[in-house]
């Protein structure tokens, strides 16, 4: 069957085409402002302002959205509640990094006690002074080494069970442990000069990013 659309049913039609345009232009708009809010805000938090001035300049940038029929209410709700979410996030994962790093540490240092056979002050007090870990440890410069690597070897292979570590990765970073962390042991931490006025001796730690386990003061 044949339609016929007269001259009046084709405005219908192109008046209803138009609103849908509108509608969705105007939902574009709508979406990219809140997109701009939500990058500005996130780049403000760059700058030095604080935490409290920052919470109410997003108050304030979503409030004026709001007013100008940007946004509706819900919809700065929903963006105030996101970003709270994420504060929330990334506060509990870098406390959660910071007590895995120290529990790291910590587990090194009770480490490197236990087998030289002196307490973690007086070790720290003499690297901080210049000496390495090899000329502390003296006859049990072996065991130490054995023993850190031994350490970092069951790190490795947590990490390859966790999945973070493909066991290519694993084998790659074993082959070389033994050579870092005997480095590692002779190295020269203080250089002689003792600790910097105002600042303790800093003990023995694992390096950034808890790749190896070679002590550091």
């Amino acid at each position: 069957m044949a339609l016929l659309i007269t001259g009046s049913d084709w405005r219908g039609v192109n008046d209803k085409h138009d609103k849908r345009e509108d509608m969705n232009m105007s939902s574009k708009k709508r979406m990219a402002a809140v997109a701009l809010t939500v990058a500005a805000l996130s780049l403000g938090s760059i700058g030095v302002a604080s935490a409290h001035d920052k919470g109410a300049a997003k108050t304030n940038a979503l409030s004026e959205l709001v007013k100008a029929g940007t946004i509706s209410q819900a919809q700065a709700d929903a963006i105030n509640k996101k970003f709270d979410e994420v504060k929330a996030a990334n506060e509990a994962a870098h406390a959660a990094h910071k007590a895995e790093r120290d529990a790291d540490r910590a587990a090194v240092e009770a480490l490197v006690a236990s087998t030289i056979g002196l307490d973690a002050a007086t070790i720290k007090t003499r690297l901080a002074a210049g000496e390495t870990l090899a000329a502390i440890a003296g006859a049990k410069k072996d065991a130490l080494i054995a023993a850190l690597v031994a350490l970092e070897t069951k790190e490795i292979d947590a990490r390859v069970t966790a999945g973070v570590m493909t066991p290519a990765q694993a084998t790659a970073k074993k082959a070389n442990l033994t050579a870092h962390v005997t480095a590692e042991v002779n190295a020269v931490r203080g250089e002689g000069k003792g600790h910097k006025e105002g600042k303790g001796p800093k003990g023995p730690k694992p390096p950034k990013g808890h790749k190896q386990h070679g002590p550091r003061p």
